[in-house]
């Protein structure tokens, strides 16, 4: 870490110097324009940019399937404005590729296609990224999401299972954009302004995000649990019931508390999700128990599995209850 001495001149300007080696390597001169940005006590100084929008470019000569595809959502997560995806020749199922990989994403648009290669765009401006709505949107739908898969589960209802399913593909679309404004911030202190929240709480944003993420993936796992096996018997049913319940109480008061201005409150409503965390862990043991006598060995072992993931639920709420007191806790 390198000091500066503050000094005035002209009587009321305050003037410091900058580290030589830093101005060189971001090319700042005599006559060159830095942006100030302040953020409480801190205040971070960059260069200017004279591009507008950020611009990445990758080769994807030989990338398909899933490979094309997480490379689409890579670019995107980082924060990129306009990708250019480029090779010899782009083949037919690379085009088919992007452009689904691309509607999977918040924003992201193709803007131009030729022989060469396919420009993605990303349309909206960072001021147009509610994060704030984002979590909120994804706590509503994969929290409905594991409740539904319980009861597609307990009541046979494989119309059920199979919307739980699709509906996993919005929890992903909010997530890869909560992650690319938790990104965007981190490389631009200028974007945290525009969004209006401040790093920190774009971080809390952005665990909590993954947390949720991984709640809607073991919505999914026990909506296809539900379509292998056929109906479950009334006391199996019942407990399990009583474990989503239980379960679901977690993240529920665990996003409460992340979402709630007053401090105290916040931090009461945390630790109440993690005192519960305890009880189902318990809930959880009896419920196999239970499990465990039941006559068919295989539907057993899927039941141990719905078990599991109820049981990692509450688990990633208390992760969530941990970012909130985080957000919660006075500044050092």
């Amino acid at each position: 870490m390198e000091t500066r001495k503050v000094q005035v001149t002209g009587g009321s300007t305050y003037t410091v110097s900058l580290p030589k080696d830093w101005a060189t390597e971001n090319d700042v001169s005599a006559g060159s324009v830095v942006e100030f940005h302040s953020e409480e006590d801190i205040l971070l100084l960059s260069p200017k940019s004279e591009e507008e929008r950020e611009k990445g470019s990758i080769d994807i000569d030989g990338l398909e399937g899933d490979r094309l595809t997480r490379a689409v959502m890579t670019m995107y997560v980082s924060g990129f404005d306009v990708i250019n995806f480029e090779a010899p020749r782009v083949t037919a199922g690379q085009r088919r590729t992007i452009r689904e990989a691309t509607q999977g994403l918040v924003g992201l648009e193709v803007i131009e296609e030729t022989g060469e290669r396919v420009v993605l765009q990303d349309l909206l401006d960072s001021s147009e990224l509610s994060v704030h709505n984002a979590i909120t949107r994804m706590r509503l739908v994969s929290l409905t999401m594991l409740s539904d898969a319980v009861t597609a589960l307990l009541e046979d209802d494989d119309e059920l299972a199979h919307d739980v399913i699709e509906r996993d593909d919005d929890v992903d679309r909010l997530w890869y954009m909560v992650s690319r404004v938790f990104r965007t911030v981190l490389r631009n202190p200028a974007a945290a302004t525009e969004i209006g929240f401040p790093r920190e709480t774009v971080f809390d944003y952005q665990s909590s995000a993954r947390q949720l993420e991984r709640i809607a993936d073991h919505a999914t796992k026990i909506a296809s649990i539900a379509l292998e096996i056929g109906p479950v018997n009334e006391s199996v049913a019942e407990v399990l019931s009583d474990l989503q319940n239980a379960a679901l109480t977690v993240p529920e008061t665990a996003m409460d508390a992340l979402l709630e201005d007053d401090p105290d409150e916040a931090v009461e409503l945390a630790t109440e999700a993690r005192a519960d965390l305890p009880d189902i862990d318990e809930r959880a043991r009896d419920v196999d128990d239970v499990i465990r006598d039941l006559d068919d060995p295989e539907l057993a072992q899927s039941l141990g599995l719905v078990v599991d993931s109820l049981s990692r639920t509450a688990d990633y709420g208390g992760n969530i209850a941990e970012s909130a007191l985080q957000k919660a806790a006075p500044s050092p």
